[in-house]
């Protein structure tokens, strides 16, 4: 799976992080998300769908 984070979307909320099963995401220190195991994706879009800022795109 292809993850992007549109940073200038992105308002840091975590949101994508708490939902995600696979716990695909990890945070930094300022709150900001990265997809750390995309290999870990199982492509449920839940990140993309609980996303108040539409700033995640997930691509298989």
């Amino acid at each position: 799976m292809k993850i992007t984070i549109n940073a200038h979307w992105c308002k840091k909320c975590g949101i994508c992080a708490a939902f995600c099963p696979k716990k695909v995401f990890d945070l930094g220190e300022d709150g900001a998300p990265s997809a750390a195991r995309p290999q870990e994706c199982i492509g449920c879009r839940l990140c993309e769908m609980r996303c108040p800022d539409f700033a995640i795109k997930v691509e298989e």
